[in-house]
């Protein structure tokens, strides 16, 4: 059974997302979040049974992390370090453990084609806990150099956001980008969890191999999507 994902810790409402979800990234630092929201974010998984993990991205705040920085592989691979003990030490605290990683914005767009990105990343997450769960976009460098790091792996795709034809992402500030009616997302989500080829941008067509689907709770409208994906994917 394919399971469903949101990023968490970023000043949107995740509670309502809760019921939803079966797992978590909070973020850590980078592009936003201090340890009281990663404190508040950790005591909401814990209390939907939710599995939680770090969300680590460029230190960038002024920019939400979204667009990339010039950075070499150790700089990567140090900010993704100290955002993850960030995260760690918060859920040491309330006696948790984290189970996955997963990069956010423009460093998760650039480690699913950048083999020096993907590196630095996985060089992190292993030195810190070889036991981690990758999050990464699927089929994706990142995902192939995580397992040949010896990660073990999850497979993301997107039930509200529109893909190319090559199968990266649409830009957020391209039209159409975002899917905000709950029916075209629900069934984006159904298709993808039934190994079905969803529609592209320009109309084409894509096969992408998921094991979790992501949501948004920035994106308009995003509770009623939650609920539409929610239902579709667990359809008999």
């Amino acid at each position: 059974m394919i399971e469903l994902n949101a990023d968490i810790g970023e000043g949107c409402d995740d509670a309502a997302l809760m019921p939803y979800l079966a797992r978590v990234s909070i973020a850590c630092g980078g592009h936003t979040g201090d340890a009281a929201s990663m404190s508040a974010a950790l005591r909401l998984a814990a209390e939907y049974g939710l599995e939680a993990g770090a969300h680590p991205s460029y230190p960038d705040r002024a920019r939400f992390g979204r667009h990339r920085l010039a950075a070499s592989a150790d700089d990567i691979a140090r900010w993704v370090a100290q955002q993850i003990e960030g995260l760690a030490e918060q859920a040491g605290v309330l006696g948790l453990r984290l189970a996955h990683v997963k990069p956010h914005g423009a460093l998760y767009n650039a480690a699913a084609t950048d083999a020096e990105v993907a590196q630095a990343i996985v060089r992190a997450v292993a030195a810190f806990d070889p036991g981690l769960l990758l999050v990464g976009p699927s089929g994706s460098r990142l995902i192939e150099t995580a397992q040949a790091g010896g990660l073990a792996v999850l497979n993301e795709a997107f039930a509200d956001r529109r893909y190319h034809d090559d199968g990266q992402l649409v830009s957020r500030e391209t039209e159409g980008a975002l899917l905000t009616d709950p029916d075209l997302a629900a069934r984006q989500a159904r298709s993808l969890a039934d190994g079905e080829p969803v529609y592209t941008l320009n109309g084409g067509s894509l096969l992408i191999k998921a094991d979790t689907l992501c949501l948004h709770s920035d994106t308009p409208n995003a509770l009623n999507i939650a609920r539409a994906v929610h239902a579709a994917i667990n359809r008999g």
